[in-house]
């Protein structure tokens, strides 16, 4: 106890500056190589979409997140899937496969249940231990991890990525739950911040929802300076570990002199750029999607050139919101209109989802050009991370699926369309 106590008053009398002086070397020669990754998803936290199987094979429509999936079954039934899951939805061999592939990072999201669990709280722990094997993988195989608090208490966003699916967010309106995130951010820093060679990236959290007004923002904001002060100090010294905020779903120009490079040392922006999420993207065509990935490379070249490293942490070749539950358990789709009653239709999904082994020659030569064009985009700033490696029914969204039928290259600078973007 007195140690901690003893870190607190160091740091509060510790300017910003100050905290950064000192020299940084980061396990990884960010800004100057790009960031070639993959997220791990729908492992440590689960998402429907990714693993159907696991939400259908309850019988119970309610269970819809990470949360429900432990409420509302028996405690044991849900334990020993979530266990044979962990061991079997990723092993060592990804981590093998990934590093064959010339990848260079894994992003691996874990929630804030992994570290502490709180009464009323119905969420399964043990995937802690998964999250220290992925590391020992990673680095048996020279691959860098990005440890990414996916889920904090009242959720930040409200979607059932976060572990518990709500209307609102209430992460931010909770001084509590603000607390016991800062709280365990600090102890996933104290962790492994004498690794970065392994863990060379810790992401605060994933996503928090700016769009629903300044109360999130404002909180997030501060909860990015309290995250900067955990990571960069943490154990009572100095770290390499980059801190890797996420641009709570604002253009990147809202960040714009937020940390400087003068004053804040080790800091990254992580923005995620997908095109089926809003009727205007999804409704693109074949040309418009690739003209719209293109079309991110000025902002963020310059943001990664003038302000912080930029990474591109989540996208996908998939253009369609077709995936079966990928907005929400039992939730239908924008592109043909299943999302709800009376919402216009953009096209069929047949074809457009599913085994890769189904797509047609031209489906598949569309998703290797989108592929293409959003690696070369991203790569003009420091770099992207693939959402995701696998998932059970949606392979147009899988890397490891795109390398098996051939719309990922299995080397990511080998581009069939290099000029694609002009």
């Amino acid at each position: 106890m007195l140690s901690t106590l003893l870190l607190v008053s160091l740091l509060a009398t510790l300017s910003f500056a100050e905290i950064s002086q000192q020299s940084f070397s980061p396990g990884f020669p960010y800004g100057s190589q790009p960031v070639r990754g993959v997220n791990l998803g729908g492992w440590l936290v689960l998402e429907p979409w990714i693993t159907p199987s696991l939400f259908d094979g309850t019988g119970n429509p309610a269970i819809v997140d990470e949360w429900t999936f432990a409420q509302f079954q028996d405690r044991s039934v849900a334990k020993t899937t979530l266990v044979n899951h962990w061991n079997t939805w990723i092993t060592e061999v990804d981590f093998e496969l990934i590093a064959g592939a010339g990848l260079n990072h894994v992003r691996i999201p874990i929630g804030y249940w992994a570290y502490q669990v709180a009464p009323g709280e119905p969420y399964i722990q043990g995937q802690h231990e998964y999250l220290l094997k992925a590391i020992g993988w990673a680095g048996n195989n020279g691959l860098k991890v990005i440890v990414d608090l996916h889920g904090v208490p009242g959720s930040q966003n409200g979607f059932d990525n976060s572990g518990h699916k709500m209307p609102y967010p209430q992460w931010q309106s909770n001084a509590t739950n603000v607390d016991r995130s800062n709280s365990i951010l600090n102890s996933i820093a104290s962790e492994f911040s004498d690794n970065p060679h392994v863990v060379s990236i810790i992401a605060p959290l994933n996503e928090p929802a700016g769009f629903f007004g300044q109360q999130v923002l404002d909180v997030t904001r501060q909860y990015w300076y309290d995250s900067y002060r955990s990571i960069r100090y943490a154990n009572g010294r100095q770290s390499n570990v980059v801190t890797l905020i996420h641009d709570a779903f604002q253009p990147l120009s809202y960040w714009n002199n937020f940390m400087p490079r003068g004053k804040f040392v080790g800091v990254a922006i992580d923005t995620h750029i997908y095109q089926m999420f809003t009727d205007q993207t999804v409704s693109l065509d074949e040309a418009g999607h690739i003209q719209s990935a293109c079309g991110n490379a000025g902002s963020l070249s310059d943001f990664n050139e003038n302000q912080l490293w930029t990474i591109v942490g989540e996208w996908t070749p998939a253009m369609t919101d077709c995936a079966k539950y990928l907005n929400g358990r039992g939730v239908g789709a924008r592109y043909d209109g299943s999302i709800r009653s009376g919402a216009p239709r953009y096209g069929s999904c047949v074809g457009k989802t599913g085994k890769g082994w189904t797509f047609s020659p031209e489906y598949k030569d569309f998703l290797r050009k989108v592929w293409e064009a959003q690696v070369i985009t991203f790569e003009k700033a420091s770099g992207w991370i693939q959402w995701t490696w696998k998932a059970e029914q949606a392979d147009e969204w899988s890397y490891s699926a795109g390398l098996q039928f051939g719309w990922v290259p299995q080397v990511p600078t080998d581009h069939k369309y290099p000029h694609i973007c002009g």
